[in-house]
């Protein structure tokens, strides 16, 4: 038998946003973890993903490699990190997305709607854009009072101490983000 870890209680709802590729089925046994409230075994499990039994252990060891997972008993937990991706992916609440914006009084078409599209979207939009709200303190703003992620924020505001400017700012807050949330190892 397999031994799974009792409710872990995350307290919100994972909605996998459209247009997001996830590497492999990660998330999706990821996210069917988090959601198993008693003992199955992998047979069980591997059902419940859609995967064969070796697809599911082969998904439990890249996620334990990847330190997403974490070898409990017979089974496996999810890690901090683990859990940090599935908040990555959860929605914000209705009207709490964050806009992108040029500058005051010219939006773009990007609205993060989770910590997961604000990092793709970041990637995406132009320096510019980035640079008016983390300077604003936008983005501080959004990642603490929406998100409840303060010590990000915080980061964010060391980055903005070190007045970067350009593709050099972006990578350090797409740096500070990925070290949370592991996009790279998921996307």
């Amino acid at each position: 038998m397999f031994g799974w870890l009792r409710d872990l209680n995350l307290g919100y709802a994972i909605v996998p946003c459209e247009g997001t590729v996830l590497k492999d089925e990660r998330f999706k046994v990821l996210k069917a973890l988090s959601e198993t409230t008693s003992r199955m075994d992998l047979s069980m499990f591997a059902q419940k993903v859609n995967l064969t039994s070796e697809q599911t252990m082969h998904q439990f060891q890249e996620l334990a490699k990847e330190g997403f997972l974490q070898k409990v008993g017979s089974g496996y937990g999810i890690t901090h990190k683990g859990k940090a991706a599935l908040k990555a992916f959860a929605t914000v609440p209705e009207g709490t997305a964050f806009h992108f914006y040029f500058g005051i009084d010219q939006p773009s078409e990007f609205t993060a709607q989770s910590l997961e599209q604000f990092y793709r979207f970041s990637k995406q939009i132009s320096v510019a854009s980035v640079e008016f709200h983390l300077y604003r303190g936008d983005f501080g703003k959004w990642l603490t009072d929406v998100c409840k992620e303060p010590e990000i924020s915080s980061e964010f505001d060391h980055v903005k101490s070190a007045d970067l400017k350009g593709e050099e700012l972006r990578a350090e807050l797409l740096k500070v983000l990925d070290a949370k949330f592991g996009f790279e190892q998921l996307l």
